[in-house]
């Protein structure tokens, strides 16, 4: 299910190497043996493309906010770099107890997405854990969201912040079906202090549980939103252990 195909790296949890070199970033993260990246805020790095193709590194997925943006000269960029899916990173945490507002927010998506389609890319959601802890007429908010989306409209679940939020995420998963096309996958104490985040396998979190749960999606996105420890090394250990399918 998983391999060095579709298994990704979310470029935000090495931000801070980033923003001092990109290209030695890239260059260490292809050392590890990453084939895939997920770039955030695109088009802010100037240079990207280039180092990704200079270090054999691709990026089907990306984040970038597409709610209230100006979303030409993401979409642009986004074919430029070769990226296919576009991914709202984040929405409003304290609007989700509000049904309307989670109507906008679909409602934004599907724009984007009609007009992304016309750059021939497809637009998703990422969530964290608010969208699960509020429930509207007893369902999770990011359920509420998708019966609101249109089906060209992808989600990237990230299933650490769904447990945190309180989701039974294996079921989850089962009911969001192919809607599916990415999981964030991390490992940690199952708190909301990141700094506890860990490499994947070395925390509590039952990441195998998840993976099984989604067989349709398309990629595996490896993330630490932050950690006490090295971050690379973090990296590193959490590709080679979802390599060995330990558990699978």
């Amino acid at each position: 299910m998983l391999d060095a195909t579709n298994l990704s790296l979310q470029l935000y949890t090495v931000r801070a190497a980033m923003k001092d070199d990109l290209d030695r970033t890239l260059e260490r993260i292809a050392e590890l043996g990453y084939q895939l990246v997920e770039p955030y805020s695109f088009v802010t790095f100037a240079g990207l493309a280039d180092s990704l193709t200079r270090h054999g590194l691709s990026a089907p997925t990306a984040h970038m906010g597409l709610l209230g943006a100006d979303l030409g000269p993401i979409f642009e960029a986004a074919a430029r770099i070769g990226i296919e899916t576009v991914i709202a990173p984040s929405s409003d945490r304290g609007s989700w107890s509000s049904a309307a507002y989670v109507t906008s927010v679909a409602d934004e998506l599907n724009a984007a997405a009609e007009k992304a389609a016309g750059y021939g890319l497809t637009v998703g959601y990422h969530n964290h854990w608010w969208e699960l802890e509020e429930r509207l007429g007893g369902k999770h908010g990011l359920e509420v969201l998708v019966e609101n989306l249109a089906p060209e409209v992808v989600l990237e679940v990230d299933t650490y912040w769904a447990h945190v939020g309180g989701a039974d995420v294996p079921a989850l998963l089962g009911r969001l079906g192919d809607r599916v096309a990415a999981l964030h996958i991390k490992d940690g104490d199952g708190s909301r202090d990141n700094t506890n985040q860990v490499a994947v396998g070395s925390g509590v979190i039952p990441v195998w549980d998840f993976i099984k749960a989604s067989p349709s999606m398309k990629y595996g996105v490896v993330e630490l939103d932050d950690t006490s420890g090295d971050v690379f090394e973090a990296v590193g250990d959490s590709l080679s252990y979802l390599l060995a399918g330990k558990d699978a």
